[in-house]
């Protein structure tokens, strides 16, 4: 495999991001990959004055975010500090291919399982429990098809902008569009993306997105997602989505809540209302009307909302 890792010095300074990274590895075909993870939360300071994390007890929260496409884990930037705030522990890893992680030059390394899999390691390499999941576009994609295979590790769901993609639904026209134009944009302009998308975010903010890719060649991850989205019964990742809907109509007793991004033409509110449907005891969406796909850029409130409802 031909493995990239992008440069540090691109991290740097980056606007309302000081968060330290934290790795591990993941071994996979043979080789080893870095994954990065943000880790925020309870801290202490021992007798030097040097800070110590404390990593909460199984008894305690730990609120696990999860970015999609073409994001990273930038893009929580304004829950993360609502979240430690409350004396919770925050965990937001990049996907392989995104952010500071590693990211592999050949697309077709990049699966549904390759990027399931690596999550669930990562829960139980960090030893994760009582896991409030904050997921949107990939991240719940991916996400919400955790639970099967880790049922007593989650607590809540935190759910924007996403679906379960299981094969048996016609994919949404905005979908295929999107899908669409990624093909026709092997080096995609993300900053310019987010810029169209979300009218609030600054100059400052925009590049940021730009920060885990140097150059076409780092953009894989980046390209092969919208392909990953199962779109008949029988596509890989299918079988496993319909297993986690009925999961989720059946099995979920922990808190729900939902937020809709009004604007989004992607996984907007149609889809969204579907999800809704196959969600335990979920209560009604909260719908802003003014958000797009990138509802976590309207995060503050939303992250607000959340720690007093759970």
């Amino acid at each position: 495999m031909q493995i990239l890792r992008t440069p540090d010095d691109r991290f740097n300074d980056l606007l309302d991001f000081p968060y330290k990274p934290n790795y591990v590895d993941y071994a996979y075909g043979g080789d080893s990959l870095r994954v990065h993870y943000v880790d925020e939360g309870p801290v202490d300071a021992d007798v030097t004055g040097q800070e110590l994390k404390i990593i909460p007890l199984d008894a305690e929260v730990t609120w696990l975010c999860l970015h999609g496409q073409p994001t990273w884990s930038y893009l929580y930037r304004k829950m993360i500090p609502i979240f430690s705030e409350a004396g919770h522990r925050v965990i937001a890893p990049d996907f392989i291919g995104f952010g500071r992680s590693d990211k592999l030059q050949d697309e077709a390394l990049y699966t549904f399982d390759f990027h399931r899999e690596m999550l669930l390691f990562l829960l139980q390499r960090l030893e994760l429990r009582n896991i409030r999941l904050v997921c949107q576009d990939w991240g719940g994609i991916l996400g919400l098809t955790l639970p099967i295979s880790e049922p007593d590790r989650f607590s809540a769901l935190l759910v924007m902008n996403t679906m379960l993609a299981t094969g048996d639904i016609p994919l949404s026209k905005g979908f295929l569009a999107w899908r669409d134009f990624v093909r026709t944009k092997p080096n995609l302009n993300i900053s310019s993306l987010m810029r169209r998308s979300v009218d609030l975010l600054s100059h400052e903010e925009s590049i940021a997105y730009d920060a885990p890719f140097p150059d076409v060649t780092y953009k894989a991850g980046v390209r092969r997602f919208p392909e990953l989205v199962p779109d008949n019964p029988d596509a890989p990742g299918a079988l496993l989505s319909r297993e986690a809907r009925t999961w989720w109509e059946t099995r979920w007793q922990g808190q729900s809540a939902m937020v809709i991004g009004m604007q989004d033409v992607v996984l907007g509110p149609k889809v969204m209302n579907k999800l809704w449907s196959s969600i335990q005891n979920c209560p009604p969406p909260i719908e802003i009307s003014d958000a797009g796909h990138f509802v976590q850029e309207w995060g503050e409130p939303i992250a607000r909302m959340a720690v007093e409802s759970f």
